[in-house]
This record gives C-alpha cells, structure tokens and sequence, in this order.
C-alpha cells in the first residue's frame, strides 16, 4: 500500500518542497505537487499538506488569499470526506482563513520575526496525527514566522480546550499564543494546523527528527483501518 499525498503550491511557498521530501523519505510515500489554480485533486489521496512560506507575498493577511483560492473548494470537499489535512504555518494560516480550523494567528506578541528550534507539549497524543509518539512527553522542531500567536475569542477557546482540540502547546510561549496553542485540529480530528514545521525535523540532520512520526502517524492509521 502506497501512502499518496499532495502538497499545494501557491504563489510565494517556500516549504512546498520540504514537505514533499518530508512525506517521502518518513513513510515512502507518493506526493504530488497541485498548483493553487486546480479546481481538483488527485484520487484516492491519503493526506493534503497546505506548506508554509508566505502565499501572495502575506498581502492583505497571512493566508487569507490563499483561502479563495480555487482548488481550496477541492481541500474544503475532501476533508469533509474525513481525509487528512495538515497545514504547516502559513497553511495553519490559511486553515483558518478559509474557516477549516477556528481562531487566528496575528502578529507575534513582540513583534518580531521567529526563527529557532522550538520545544513543544504534545497536549493530545490520541489524535491520527500523533500517535506514533507513543509516551513521548515533549518533541522539538522549528519555527519560522511573524504571525504565530493564536487568538479566538472566550467561546471559541473554551470550545477548542473542552473537546481536546488542542495537539502542540509550546514548552516557552514565544509568541503570546493564547493558552501556549501550537497546533490545534477541527472537531473531527482530520484536520491539524500548527505552525512549527515537522517538515524540517525529520531526520537527524535537520537538528531533530521529531517531525517524523507525525507522518508515520498517519500511515499507522491506515493500516489499522
């Protein structure tokens, strides 16, 4: 059984090719590259991964034109299907623009661009996403970003704590991310957006391979099934 992917390609990605190498080199998986203008995605597929980068140069808002793009009818299609959905810091962005993931990411607190290794809590190891962690208590990757700190008002917080939707919080906050968020999935579980890169910890070489079983985590699933 091969493990099919595809990363989208919007206009500024620059972690697109990170992810495709992430997916195949953890789990041997097939990955296909979609430009942001397909109305359609490959079948059959195992996993979507919206990359980082800064799509449409981050005008207007991080993410948000990105969100109308045409071929994110096809992701909004296919995660309703309860396919899986990652989307990696400006694919965190634009989850939540286009109203997959609720809440926001702003400016980070002080303002500044963040780009060094990061500790994280893995808050939810129950999720598809995350149990080949196994007892693993905290994991390190990098961030790389000028809006990482999550906002949602009072409800929609209380919301996302109460029913376990939270997957990553940081070790020391770096951001003002409400609650230390890192990383949170949709009500169904298929759906994860964070904004450290697993795509650049997957190996030792990289500093850290502790994105790598973010990946086999999915492969874990369907071989389950």
């Amino acid at each position: 059984m091969t493990f099919k992917a595809a990363v989208l390609v919007f206009p500024g990605s620059n972690c697109d090719r990170d992810c495709k190498t992430a997916v195949e080199t953890t789990v041997g998986g097939h990955v296909d590259m979609v430009w942001h203008e397909e109305s359609a995605l490959p079948a059959n597929l195992d996993l979507i991964i919206i990359p980082g980068g800064f799509s449409y140069g981050d005008y207007l808002r991080c993410g948000a034109i990105a969100s109308q793009s045409p071929v994110m009818a096809a992701v909004k299609a296919q995660a309703a299907r309860g396919v899986s959905v990652l989307g990696i810091c400006n694919g965190f962005q634009t989850l939540c623009e286009s109203g997959l993931l609720p809440g926001a990411l702003l400016r980070n607190e002080a303002l500044k661009y963040i780009c060094k290794p990061i500790e994280l809590k893995i808050e939810n190891r129950h999720t598809r996403f995350t149990k080949a962690y196994g007892s693993q208590a905290s994991i390190w990757m990098t961030q790389g970003n000028a809006d990482g700190n999550f906002f949602a008002d009072a409800d929609t917080l209380k919301r996302i704590e109460d029913k376990d939707q939270v997957v990553f919080r940081y070790v020391e906050n770096p951001n003002g991310s409400q609650n230390g968020i890192a990383g949170i999935v949709n009500e169904a579980g298929n759906v994860l957006g964070m904004m450290p890169h697993p795509d650049r910890a997957f190996e030792p070489a990289l500093g850290s391979a502790d994105g790598a079983p973010l990946f086999r985590s999915l492969v874990g699933v369907l071989q389950s099934a």
